[in-house]
């Protein structure tokens, strides 16, 4: 089985994601994409007044409930403490799923072999699969690409599509909530008062 697998905070988790990860499965041919909430990210603080692990994971349930490719995993979430991809990638391989397909976004493959923990070990484990946040990313990603597979020795895909940009930070900030993301999401973020809504 072919799986993508998407990470992030999801705090919280919008339209933008789910384009991603869509492109990735119609490009790669994806038989299905988890979506992992980290529990705490290592690179940056979950900003002030967050929604709990269980409020994004419920979020991103929500948002993935009509889509039957695409699955929340807690994995990170009941492993607890910092979460690092890598290790993610092990537990995954130790469940016995080894065709996995990383999903990551523009900042995260300029930074991967700076600020990501053991980069050479998570290229040996999954293949790197590229959404650009905006058109113009294109030309630096492909050059990034290229250093990697001459580096790491990686398995890079491209996934080339019409970007969506959303960002996450001003959806907490007041954006365009039932514009960006599901409306069972939007309903959940209002119910529970989260971000100040």
């Amino acid at each position: 089985m072919k799986t993508g697998m998407l990470g992030g905070t999801f705090n919280p988790p919008h339209l933008g994601h789910l384009h991603a990860a869509q492109l990735a499965k119609d490009a790669l041919d994806l038989d299905r994409v988890l979506f992992i909430p980290t529990n705490i990210p290592p690179h940056k603080a979950l900003p002030e007044h967050t929604a709990t692990a269980a409020d994004r994971c419920e979020m991103v349930r929500l948002l993935t409930e009509d889509t039957p490719w695409a699955q929340l995993d807690t994995l990170e979430i009941e492993r607890g403490g910092a979460s690092y991809t890598v290790d993610t990638l092990r537990a995954l391989h130790a469940r016995g799923e080894t065709d996995l397909y990383l999903i990551v976004g523009t900042d995260m493959l300029l930074s991967f072999d700076r600020i990501w923990r053991a980069p050479d070990e998570i290229a040996q484990l999954c293949t790197l699969a590229v959404c650009a946040r905006e058109d113009d990313d294109w030309a630096a990603l492909r050059d990034k690409a290229e250093r990697l597979r001459a580096q790491l020795h990686a398995e890079i895909k491209l996934v080339e599509g019409a970007s969506l940009t959303i960002s996450s930070t001003e959806l907490r900030q007041g954006g365009a909530l039932r514009r960006y993301t599901a409306p069972a999401v939007a309903d959940y973020i209002e119910k529970n008062h989260l971000y100040g809504y």
